[in-house]
């Protein structure tokens, strides 16, 4: 295998590394912050009642009455922002490729043939 052979993959994995990011950063920022369907369909059968404290409550017997926030709903990157902060799902976004092309380029790693 030539040093031409060589470069092709990593020339490919390179652009394909800079069109997710720029992907990621660009489209990701026109994300919608409306419920989307599975929340919506969640949702039949209950109304949202205003609490004293600006909240919401859930009355009815809809499925979304029992949900609760899971265990990672107060880290950095929970809701598709950093740090809860409005206008970083870019950021989010880039940080979620980097973190698939890492976790998953260590796999491929580990789990690489090896010659002789």
């Amino acid at each position: 295998m030539n040093a031409t052979d060589r470069r092709r993959p990593l020339l490919f994995f390179a652009g394909f590394l800079i069109v997710s990011l720029v992907v990621a950063g660009l489209v990701s920022s026109f994300a919608s912050p409306d419920p989307d369907g599975l929340d919506t369909v969640a949702r039949d059968g209950c109304t949202a009642v205003a609490t004293p404290d600006g909240g919401e409550r859930l009355e009815g017997t809809c499925i979304a009455a029992h949900e609760s926030d899971h265990a990672m709903a107060s880290s950095p990157l929970a809701g598709y922002s950093v740090v809860g902060g409005e206008g970083t799902t870019g950021v989010a976004g880039v940080a979620g490729v980097l973190v698939t092309v890492v976790v998953a380029g260590g796999v491929f790693l580990l789990l690489r043939r090896r010659d002789g």
